[in-house]
């Protein structure tokens, strides 16, 4: 709940962010605090039950935003079970009919939350926050920042849509023909030889002119996307957290169209607009889970420096917290930044970014704190450099855990 004031006072400023996701399509509806679970129908009749289950992508877990309703075969909608605005009342699907107020939904992007628009201030929660597979769920009293009540939306990344969003400048189902003209927007994320960065598109460019149409630029080739040239990168460091993965490191960026002496700036999965910087960027990796779509993340990017995060769990959006943008790299992540430095390590979560004790500090207020220490790391190994690589092949697309290990992870499957 510590992002919420600095996300509020950007609310309303764009006209995607109001009442749908900003992704447009069948999308999944995934609780924050269980990661690779999706909102599943029962079945495909009426009154049938509406739970949590493990994200198997099927037509039980498409979903479409449209006229206010939330649709699943074609023609059932999310509905509430009797129209009654009790907490703890279930959902369930029914066949949709128009102007039925028990179907009505709103979703808000400054906090992932879905609402029963029926002016009763309800909100569709994960009971208890139980992840349990089967899980029904129910509305409860609306609180903002509640991670219950955080649900967020994405794709399989083995069905990636050609577009995520209309106003995208990019594309997210991108082949596997790596080029340099690529306008790939789907990046990932998994080790200090595997992961992308945001960059722009057209030489001699910076950050703040072009944060709306950035590409992907990745240390593998083999997945449509531009690949970092080899010698760009000066140093990497990549941590696994119980939370989040990062990566942070300095180089010649210059080589990914950043103009020279560019300080850079923010990228973020929602922008000014709830659109996100780049508009329809999309974040993948395998720490989590095959797969994992990270649907918060936060980045900059700077002529010689950057840092990337990509969060899970009903603290990933103060984890990765993005209300930060003049700060830069180390003031919201901090941690090794050396040159000559290739390394993949397990890691403690960092402090919240802006969080001090009990306070929270808004940018612009005079004095400045300073940046909270690196978290420890270990299990650390290193390798030479790195260089473009082929991506490895394609596994299965359904969601299966697993457990960190401290040795070298095995690079992305995509």
């Amino acid at each position: 709940m510590l992002v919420i004031a600095g996300l509020l006072a950007m609310a309303g400023l764009g006209a995607s962010a109001a009442n749908t996701p900003p992704f447009k399509g069948a999308l999944t509806i995934e609780p924050a605090l269980g990661t690779g679970k999706c909102l599943t129908a029962a079945s495909n009749s009426d009154g049938a039950a509406v739970t949590i289950e493990p994200c198997t992508y099927g037509a039980n877990q498409k979903w479409i935003f449209e006229g206010g309703n939330v649709k699943v075969f074609g023609n059932k909608c999310l509905d509430v079970s009797g129209g009654s605005s009790a907490d703890g009342t279930l959902l369930q699907i029914w066949t949709c009919t128009a102007n039925n107020a028990n179907q009505r939904f709103k979703y808000t992007v400054w906090v992932n939350q879905l609402a029963w628009d029926n002016g009763q201030n309800k909100c569709v929660e994960l009971p208890g926050g139980n992840t349990a597979s089967g899980t029904r769920i129910a509305i409860y009293g609306c609180v903002w920042g509640k991670n219950t009540q955080n649900w967020t939306n994405g794709y399989n990344v083995k069905e990636l849509p050609q577009t995520s969003q209309s106003n995208q400048y990019g594309t997210n189902n991108c082949g596997t023909a790596s080029n340099q003209t690529s306008n790939c927007q789907t990046a990932y994320m998994n080790s200090a030889e595997d992961f992308c960065l945001w960059g722009p598109p057209d030489p001699n460019s910076t950050i703040g002119d072009t944060e709306h149409k950035n590409v992907a630029w990745c240390t593998k080739s083999g997945r449509g996307t531009r690949v970092i040239p080899n010698g760009a990168l000066k140093g990497v460091h990549f941590v696994r957290t119980p939370n989040y993965v990062q990566v942070t490191g300095v180089g010649d960026f210059t080589l990914l169209n950043i103009k020279k002496g560019d300080s850079g700036g923010e990228l973020d999965n929602r922008g000014a607009d709830g659109n996100g910087n780049p508009a329809g960027g999309l974040v993948y990796g395998n720490t989590f889970g095959v797969g994992t779509q990270y649907h918060e993340w936060t980045s900059f990017i700077s002529e010689n420096e950057f840092c990337f995060r990509a969060c899970v769990g009903g603290d990933a959006m103060t984890n990765c917290n993005h209300i930060y943008d003049l700060m830069g790299c180390y003031w919201n992540m901090p941690a090794n930044y050396d040159a000559g430095v290739f390394e993949t390590c397990d890691a403690n979560n960092d402090l919240p970014m802006g969080v001090y004790g009990t306070s929270t500090w808004s940018q612009g207020t005079s004095p400045t704190p300073e940046p909270h220490p690196a978290a420890s790391s270990s299990n650390c190994v290193s390798v030479p450099t790195v260089a473009v690589a082929p991506a490895p092949a394609k596994r299965s697309a359904t969601h299966k855990r697993r457990e960190h290990h401290a040795s070298f992870p095995t690079p992305t499957p995509f």
